[in-house]
């Protein structure tokens, strides 16, 4: 099983792909700036594979694929009502 939560101590800016920039950047500023005085509140990351798993078992990826086939990115008005279906 994958590792879905991971604390921000164990985080830099090597894991954007798996945590995004900002939790990313929460674990390097721990890492490098806690010396210096610069607090961060303790705290964790969910990873982007728990976010595509839970996608997979609930069926909503494809059901999101679905929603987006033949959509047109040029239509405004298309791509807010996808939007809103989606979510």
């Amino acid at each position: 099983m994958a590792d879905y939560i991971i604390p921000f101590e164990q985080l830099g800016l090597g894991d954007v792909g798996r945590v995004g920039g900002k939790n990313a950047s929460l674990g390097e500023m721990i890492a490098g700036l806690a010396s210096a005085g610069v607090r961060v509140p303790p705290g964790f990351a969910t990873t982007a594979d728990a976010y595509r798993d839970f996608l997979k078992h609930e069926g909503l990826d494809d059901r999101i694929k679905q929603t987006l086939a033949g959509l047109d990115t040029d239509d405004l008005d298309q791509l807010a009502q996808t939007g809103d279906r989606i979510r």
